[in-house]
Parts: C-alpha cells; sequence; structure tokens
C-alpha cells in the first residue's frame, strides 16, 4: 500500500495560491525581471539605498582574489572533492554592508559563494527596499550563487495576509491579534525560547502561508532560494514549485536529518513529486550535526546513486545556543573531501563568543536590528575570516574551492 503525501484537497489549495498569483509562469518570468542589478538598483534608490549599493561597488573591488593566492602559494587544484564556501547570519541589507566594508579593509579575505538569512519576512523588510538591497549586494554586486532567505511562520504579518490566503484557499489558520492590524500563527510547542525556532512548527494547514510568504518576496524581489524547515513545507515546496524552474530551497539542519534513514526519508519525497525534467526543486540538504564524517559519505553516495544533483552542507562551527558548546567539524570536512566528496561548508559562527553570535540576532526586530548593524557585521565579518582560514587550508590540500564572483580576477 502507498500514501500520497498529498491529498487532493492540499493539491487543490496549492494550485489555488499560484494561480491567485497569475501562475507558475508569470511567476518565473517575475523572478527573472528581478534579478536584474540595474533594477534592483532603481529600486533599492526609491527607497533610500542607492548610496549603500553604491559604496558596497567600490568595497567589491578591493576583495581578495582566489588566482593571487593559488599563484603565491604554488596551488594545484587537481583533488576530487569540490568545497563550496557558505556563511551564515547576513541579516539584511545594513548588517551586509557593514561586513562588506570590513573584508574589504581586510583586503585578504575570499569571499564564500552562498550567503545565509534569517530574518523573518516582515512586510517592513520585503517592502521597504531591505530585502532586494540585501540581495542585490550578494548576488548582483559580490556575484554570490545563492543567498538563501527564511520565511518564518511565527512572524507578525497584516491581517490581510492571513484573510486572503483563507479566501484563496478555503483553509483556516489559527492566529492571534498583536495589535496594529497584525496577526501572529499561535505556536504551541516551545522548542527554543523563541518559539521553536519561529517556524518549525507547522501545524494544520500552515504550509499555505509559508508559500504565501516565500511568493510575495519573490514577486517583490526577485529572492529565490529559501530556507525550508520542516517536514511538511519540504513536501509542499517540492510540488508547489515543480512547474516555477528558478525557485528552489535549502533544507534546515533543524529538519533532523542526523541520520541516513532519515535521508531516505528526505529522497523519497524528492521522488514522490519531482519536476517534468526529472530535477528537484531542493538545491542543498544541511545535513545535521550529530552526523560522523563516515555517515555524511554514505549520504553522499546514496544521493549519487540516486540520480538528484543535490548539494549537500555540513555545519562546521555553531552559535552556542544552537548546539553543543566548542562544536568544530573542520577535520570531518577534511576527511569527507579526502574520501573524494563533494561538501559545502556552512558557518553558523567562527568558533569565538562574541555579541549577537547566537539566535537572539535571527529574532530581532526590523527597528533593532539596524540599530545594532556594526555588531551584527562584526559577527558576520568573523565567520567570514573563519571561511577564508580554512577553505585556504582546503585548497593548500588541492581541492578546488566555490568563492563569490568578486573573489576571482576573470
Amino acid at each position: 500500500m502507498h500514501f500520497k503525501l498529498l491529498a487532493t484537497r492540499d493539491l487543490k489549495a496549492m494550485d489555488a495560491l499560484i494561480d491567485s498569483y497569475g501562475g507558475a509562469e508569470e511567476i518565473s518570468k517575475k523572478i527573472e525581471s528581478l534579478r536584474n542589478y540595474e533594477t534592483r538598483k532603481n529600486i533599492a534608490g526609491e527607497k533610500g539605498f542607492g548610496e549603500m549599493l553604491e559604496k558596497a561597488e567600490e568595497y567589491a573591488k578591493d576583495f581578495a582574489k582566489v588566482e593571487d593566492f593559488v599563484e603565491k602559494n604554488g596551488i594545484t587544484l587537481t583533488k576530487k572533492g569540490i568545497c563550496t564556501a557558505q556563511v551564515s547570519g547576513f541579516q539584511g541589507a545594513q548588517p551586509t554592508f557593514e561586513c562588506v566594508r570590513r573584508v574589504a579593509e581586510n583586503g585578504d579575505v575570499l569571499f564564500p559563494t552562498e550567503m545565509i538569512s534569517v530574518v523573518g519576512l516582515t512586510d517592513e523588510y520585503v517592502y521597504s527596499g531591505d530585502l532586494i538591497s540585501a540581495l542585490a549586494m550578494a548576488e548582483n554586486i559580490l556575484g554570490a550563487s545563492k543567498f538563501c532567505s527564511t520565511n518564518l511562520l511565527g512572524t507578525p504579518l497584516l491581517e490581510e495576509r492571513f484573510a486572503r490566503v483563507e479566501k484563496v484557499t478555503g483553509e483556516k489558520f489559527e492566529r492571534a491579534d498583536v495589535g496594529n492590524g497584525l496577526s501572529q500563527i499561535i505556536l504551541k510547542n516551545m522548542g527554543t525560547a523563541f518559539g521553536n525556532f519561529g517556524g518549525i512548527e507547522v501545524g494544520n494547514n500552515n504550509h499555505l502561508v509559508y508559500l504565501d510568504g516565500i511568493t510575495r518576496a519573490i514577486l517583490t524581489t526577485g529572492a529565490n532560494f529559501f530556507l525550508n524547515p520542516s517536514w511538511s513545507t519540504i513536501v509542499a515546496a517540492c510540488y508547489y514549485a515543480r512547474e516555477i524552474s528558478n525557485l528552489s530551497f535549502k533544507i534546515s539542519m533543524l529538519l533532523s536529518t542526523q541520520n541516513i534513514i532519515q535521508f531516505r526519508m528526505l529522497l523519497n519525497i524528492f521522488k514522490e513529486y519531482l519536476r517534468d525534467d526529472g530535477t528537484t526543486p531542493i538545491y542543498e540538504i544541511n545535513i545535521g550535526n550529530a552526523v560522523t564524517p563516515e555517515t555524511f559519505i554514505q549520504c553522499s553516495q546514496e544521493l549519487e546513486a540516486s540520480g538528484l544533483s543535490i548539494f549537500l552542507a555540513a555545519h562546521i562551527r555553531i552559535n552556542p545556543d544552537l548546539g553543543m558548546a566548542n562544536f568544530n567539524w573542520t577535520e570531518s570536512a577534511f576527511k569527507v573531501l579526502d574520501a573524494g566528496h563533494d561538501l559545502t561548508i556552512k558557518y553558523e559562527s567562527d568558533g569565538e563568543s562574541r555579541p549577537y553570535d547566537t539566535m537572539e540576532a535571527y529574532f530581532l526586530s526590523d527597528e533593532e536590528r539596524n540599530e545594532k548593524a556594526d555588531l551584527i557585521g562584526d559577527v558576520i565579518y568573523h565567520k567570514c575570516i573563519r571561511c577564508d582560514k580554512d577553505t585556504k587550508e582546503i585548497m593548500r590540500r588541492g581541492h578546488k574551492v566555490r568563492f563569490a564572483k568578486t573573489s576571482y580576477r576573470k
């Protein structure tokens, strides 16, 4: 006996939601139109971020180059096992800009190609020019291959947002009035002090609120890569994005993919809702912190056997409230790469204790985040320093590393 993961009612609700925004083809076109730098820069300028982007353009010219490091150290990058550099915590435009400034002033840091942001998709963040400016810096100026945005279900939204999704889909969402015309999904499991990370609890049909939030961000900024923290939102995303070929997702380690059994469960989900060309909207899986390098390698082997093209990531350092103290997966990463397997190395922390190197920075209000931009930018900068140090050692070992385009001469 085989049970479909999505029932007819589920499919109709998601089809109705995507049709309410003009359909998959229209959404794909909108993504492309909003990924052009001049378009983004014009919109950002109208919102008051123009000067910031112009300064970021100048700073990016001073970034260190991979070719210089390779030539200076006589390195030959011939070994199997390619490393992708990823840093988390780019909390909006101002903190990202502060990090960019620090990296440029340093002049010797190779910048990561993947940037993760854990900022709730509030109306202020999405519509004020903050998100599109962060995307313009990351993807257009720095040439990051991916900038991952996050939709946390605990984010307060205008009541009209919820009412619209209810009308379109026919489903109901349990929420509370939090004042000023805002409502908030009621989260009942306190997995963390921030309400079960503000989004891992996806009760009932709340996956539709998740999908609505990312769709509005897509149509406003051209964002096309999103963190996906729960089993149900992964299933929903695989179906929802089947016909939106330029939309992809990263699976959070908080899903608890801590062993090969859970990994196979994910593969079965992907296979259930593949695109017509046999690909999946899932771009990357962050394997859980508990895995050994041997388990990671087994995941890599079974992924290759599946025929799916998906990147596998591992936390190298984590902030102290996300896991065990002094967590360090560096030697394990070397083992994975030396065994000939590709690996994305992710930095939630640089391994040191400093202000706002905690999940607290993920749940600041829009106003607080900008007030603390210099401190948050300093945290991101030190993550980049740690990533730079480790990736240079990886290159010395003969492995190719993927950095942002601004870190190359060509």
